[in-house]
């Protein structure tokens, strides 16, 4: 039967965008968005698998992951038109994966601190090895304690900026997470279990925005090479952000992303010039 998606829906506009979440998050992690989007695009916000009140899939690993993607892919259908798509961080890795699956369904792509995946099979291996022992951790020692360790990572020192209220709220939202339900996503949504969405990107048709926090110089660079293989593309690197810009610097993020969901791209004679210049170049 797969997986069924929980979703809460808000905001109103010609344009309806479907937002996935990062590890430890729920559709809540936009929420506060909601005054800065919701006049302009109608957001469908995940709760993704193992999160909120999804349950996880049937299957694990790979299948697991693309079990996932096909969820997204169905509700996208179920929600007609053509549906935007923004993921961050393991929502942007899903959100790729269903915009492969299936770019019919989708009109743009918006990437927030993503990654294709793992391109060797020795780098998905000492990957999932990390995650297993990740696991393991959240199992023995439980949510609380994961999530110190997570929040002391210094992927988000940036968030150790924000106003305490903010830090609270971000917290209380992750300790609700489960510990059986945060050990399944590393198992089923992990970098190390992904497919290698790489030699995909330069047949990928969808307009795509790259978002990063310059400080984030990892995901700042996967966002260059990115930018290099795929053939409609936009990136924006957020000054003095980190890993999380949609919390850190929620104005501009919001102004960028309205910049690229109102832009006409598929009107610009360019685009299929564009197209046809990528592909001439990997022929």
């Amino acid at each position: 039967m797969g997986v069924t998606l929980a979703y809460d829906s808000w905001g109103e506009g010609p344009h309806t965008l479907l937002a996935l979440h990062g590890f430890t998050g729920s559709g809540a992690t936009f929420e506060h968005l909601r005054p800065l989007l919701g006049r302009s695009v109608r957001v469908v916000a995940v709760d993704l698998p193992g999160h909120g009140r999804t349950p996880l899939p049937e299957k694990t690993g790979r299948d697991g992951f693309l079990e996932t993607v096909d969820a997204v892919v169905q509700l996208a259908r179920e929600l007609g038109g053509q549906v935007d798509l923004l993921g961050y961080s393991q929502g942007a890795r899903v959100a790729l994966g269903a915009a492969v699956r299936a770019p019919d369904c989708f009109g743009r792509l918006i990437m927030e601190s993503g990654s294709p995946g793992l391109h060797r099979r020795q780098e998905r291996s000492e990957r999932r090895e990390a995650d297993a022992k990740l696991v393991d951790f959240i199992r023995t020692k439980g949510v609380d304690a994961f999530v110190e360790r997570w929040e002391a990572l210094p992927l988000f020192d940036g968030l150790r900026r924000l106003p305490e209220p903010e830090q609270a709220a971000l917290r209380d939202r992750r300790k609700a997470c489960t510990a059986q339900g945060l050990a399944g996503a590393l198992e089923t949504l992990g970098l190390g279990v992904q497919p290698d969405y790489w030699p995909a990107l330069h047949r990928q048709r969808l307009p795509t925005l790259l978002l990063t926090g310059d400080q984030d110089e990892k995901f700042t660079t996967l966002a260059r090479r990115m930018a290099a293989e795929l053939p409609v593309v936009w990136r924006r690197a957020f000054a003095g952000v980190t890993h999380a810009p949609h919390l850190e610097a929620p104005e501009e993020y919001v102004r960028e992303v309205l910049s690229f969901l109102q832009t006409p791209w598929y009107e610009a004679p360019q685009f299929e010039h564009a197209i046809l210049a990528r592909e001439a170049t990997h022929s």
